[in-house]
């Protein structure tokens, strides 16, 4: 996701829908092809419209209503993984502004291959290496300075 979001950021183009105006159903579809390419379901719940996994792990929601008000603050488009979209592991949001050509790349990296990050603990297994044989006393000084001399 990170990595979709920083080359679209650094082309910087696609900026389609123009400041102070509304988003619509022509740029809300074309953001979302490839989640509904991908066989994900919406529901509609009151202004939230959200296209999740068929596991509910990994979804985007827009706000319909945050995107008709062009002078708000208000977040329109969310994208999370992990349990719910009120408990996400992870989210991005964006704007009413967003390209909706960002916005496609990043659902069809969710869509294929990102979902949750969970951390797996790695078990560190420790081995004693035990030594059964003793070992010859290293030389002293003295009895180096002395083989020296002779």
């Amino acid at each position: 996701m990170l990595q979709t979001l920083l080359h679209h950021l650094a082309e910087g183009d696609g900026w389609d829908t123009a400041i102070g105006s509304p988003v619509n159903k022509k740029t809300v579809s074309a953001a979302t092809k490839p989640l509904t390419d991908a066989g994900w379901k919406h529901t509609v719940d009151g202004r939230w419209i959200r296209w999740t996994t068929p596991s509910g792990d990994a979804g985007i929601q827009f706000d319909a209503f945050a995107a008709q008000q062009p002078n708000s603050t208000l977040v329109t488009w969310t994208l999370w993984a992990g349990p719910s979209i009120d408990r996400p592991t992870w989210a991005v949001t964006a704007s009413p502004y967003t390209p909706s050509l960002l916005l496609a790349d990043l659902a069809e990296t969710l869509a294929h291959g990102t979902g949750p990050r969970t951390h797996t603990p790695v078990k560190v297994r420790h081995t004693a290496h035990l030594i059964t044989t003793p070992t010859a006393a290293l030389p002293s000084a003295a009895t180096a300075q002395a083989s020296r001399s002779h």
